[in-house]
């Protein structure tokens, strides 16, 4: 039985040929992330913001004037509307009742449910949250410090692991992997709270994981052809772990998309967090992080000790010639 491969044996691409248009376009996605970030801002969650979240589901997609008249005549603040998962479903959101007390939340909602009933038939309440302004600003503070010790870590890690240049250019590829999250959240209105949070953390573990793996093979055969140039090294590496790279990339997306598909609405915005994070990641872990090690001036020892193999410096005629 022949073994499914994705991507064929001797594969020979030379992905540092294109590291210029690589970081070309590396630039320009980060600076329109973070454009769109300053300009449209992101559309925080209860968790962030504080406040009272209302799910409400219709029986049919509602007139947002009326619903939002119904819900400011009931005296509970001033409602803000997202429509998630369909043109039925809504999330209401309020100021935090009473203080935060449990007893004028409840009594908020009720009053919600009561009058949505009443004016639109066949309304139904799915769930509610609640978060007090001070604990908003706590989960902020801890959701950022949270990813900057990440990224922070990783980057320590891989230069005690390797050398300097690898811990550079793995957090250079990490924060335009979180770039281009907050970009696409800023851009699609995704709801961003904790879920997302998680996600990205999770989107920091998948990237380092490649990129250490494919960082590893470049120092082993650093050590292997120590009189070969960076850019064929690093090309050989890349795909002798791009079998590797890819099969488990489009593993983990098929279940990512079965979640977006059958998950519904409430994991919609961690699932779509993951996917872009994994291709996102996938294509940094070979064009940024990995091509970045050249531009630093990682080289390879000539004096250092050890004889390579015959077996290995024939499969190092496969990496693509360099440039002239």
């Amino acid at each position: 039985m022949r073994l499914l491969k994705i991507v064929p044996d001797n594969t020979n691409i030379d992905f540092v040929r294109l590291r210029g248009w690589a970081f070309g376009l590396t630039l320009l996605l980060s600076v329109l992330a973070i454009g769109l970030t300053v300009y449209k801002g992101l559309n925080l969650g209860v968790d962030f913001v504080g406040g009272l979240m209302i799910e409400e589901k219709f029986a049919t997609a509602p007139d947002q004037n009326k619903v939002r008249t119904v819900i400011d005549g009931l005296g509970v603040g001033e409602a803000s509307l997202q429509q998630v998962g369909g043109p039925t479903t809504f999330n209401i959101r309020l100021p935090v009742q009473g203080g935060a007390d449990e007893g004028a939340t409840n009594a908020a909602v009720k009053k919600v449910e009561v009058a949505l009933a009443k004016a639109f038939p066949g309304a139904t309440f799915s769930r509610y949250s609640t978060v007090s302004s001070k604990v908003s600003g706590e989960l902020i503070q801890h959701g950022i410090l949270a990813v900057v010790l990440a990224v922070l870590g990783i980057g320590l890690f891989a230069i005690v692991r390797f050398e300097w240049q690898f811990g550079v250019s793995t957090i250079v590829a990490i924060v335009h992997d979180l770039l281009m999250t907050v970009g696409f959240f800023a851009l699609s209105r995704f709801e961003f709270d904790l879920n997302i949070i998680a996600a990205v953390l999770t989107i920091i573990g998948y990237s380092i994981n490649d990129k250490i793996v494919i960082d590893d093979r470049i120092r082993e055969n650093m050590r292997r052809y120590r009189k070969m140039d960076m850019r064929e090294i690093i090309n050989l590496s890349v795909n002798e772990t791009l079998p590797r790279t890819v099969m488990t990339s489009v593993t983990i997306l098929l279940a990512l998309v079965a979640m977006l598909l059958l998950g519904g609405h409430v994991l919609r915005g961690f699932t779509a967090a993951m996917i872009l994070g994994i291709i996102v990641g996938t294509y940094s872990s070979i064009y940024v992080s990995s091509s970045l090690l050249i531009t630093l001036g990682l080289r390879a020892d000539p004096n250092a000790g050890g004889k390579p193999q015959r077996g290995a410096i024939d499969q190092a005629e496969r990496v693509a010639p360099r440039e002239r």
